[in-house]
Formats: C-alpha cells, sequence, structure tokens
C-alpha cells in the first residue's frame, strides 16, 4: 500500500504539487513505485487500464473480494443465500456476471469470487468494489488466476 501510495508524489491538489515521499530515516526495503505524471499519462493513452494499474495484476475475469464476510456471515444457509443474492444483483451491475462463489470452509472461507464473461467487465468490477467499506471493512478486489478458480483452489498466491 505504501508503493501505492507514493504513486501520488507530485499530484496537483489545491494549486501545490502534494509530495509523498518515504521518511528521510526510512531503512525498510525499497519498493518499486512510478510517478503520478507517468501513471496518468499511461491511463490517458490507454496502456494501462485504471483497473489494472490498481490491481497490479494480469487482468482475467475473475475477480476475488476480500474483507468483505467473516465466518458467521457464511455459517447460516439462510445468510449465506442472502449474501449470494445480493451479491448477484450488485456485482451484475458491472458487467456480464456468469458465476458468483461463496466458499463456505477451506482456504476461500470468507471470500468471494466473480467470474465474469470478461476481464473488462471484471475490471469494472474492480474500480467500483475496490477501497468500499462493507460491513466497517475496507475490501480489497483484484484479479484472480482463473486456471486456479476452475479448479476451486481458492489459496492466496499465483
Amino acid at each position: 500500500e505504501a508503493a501505492n501510495a507514493l504513486n501520488l508524489n507530485n499530484i496537483p491538489y489545491l494549486g501545490s504539487a502534494l509530495s509523498v515521499r518515504r521518511p528521510t530515516k526510512y531503512a525498510g526495503p525499497q519498493t518499486p513505485h512510478g510517478n503520478w505524471e507517468d501513471i496518468l499519462a499511461k491511463y490517458m493513452s490507454g496502456v494501462a487500464p485504471a483497473a489494472a494499474a490498481a490491481a497490479g495484476a494480469t487482468p482475467t475475469r475473475v475477480v476475488e473480494l476480500k474483507n468483505m464476510l467473516t465466518e458467521a456471515d457464511v455459517s447460516s444457509d439462510q445468510d449465506y443465500e442472502e449474501i449470494m443474492e445480493d451479491t448477484k444483483d450488485e456485482c451484475g451491475s458491472f458487467g456480464a456476471l456468469k458465476n458468483v462463489v461463496i466458499p463456505r470452509s477451506g482456504p476461500g472461507l470468507t471470500k468471494i469470487f466473480l467470474e465474469y464473461m470478461t476481464p473488462a467487465d471484471a475490471g469494472k468490477a474492480i474500480q467500483q468494489l475496490a477501497g468500499r467499506t462493507f460491513d466497517g471493512r475496507k475490501v480489497t478486489a483484484v484479479y484472480f488466476n482463473e486456471d486456479k478458480f476452475n479448479s476451486q483452489d481458492y489459496s492466496d498466491g499465483n
């Protein structure tokens, strides 16, 4: 997240350039980051779609949502069905939604997976959902590996 914040260095704000930097005595690892002007130029030229830049991953048709659910949310069949229907209704507005998976156990517990017909639709969902607050928790929305999704491997990592 710090690297993403560093991308905002020199962004115009109230007539001045915002300065976003690491502390002068920072001794941690250096993380790669862009600068605001380059990121904006790539976005405006269409080279870097906003969702791909925000998610930091190769676009796929599958979106992984984290921090939306708790174990208690999926323990009751009634609550699970309500969440499934609400998710389909809300997330279907971003594009052609093919499938919604909400694992009730294993490594995918508390995650929601959205499978869209195209990576562009998945990107729209990421743009709209990333950073939202749901029940007091900040939601993360990122692209998820399609091969892992298709094999029902909902673990983190590649």
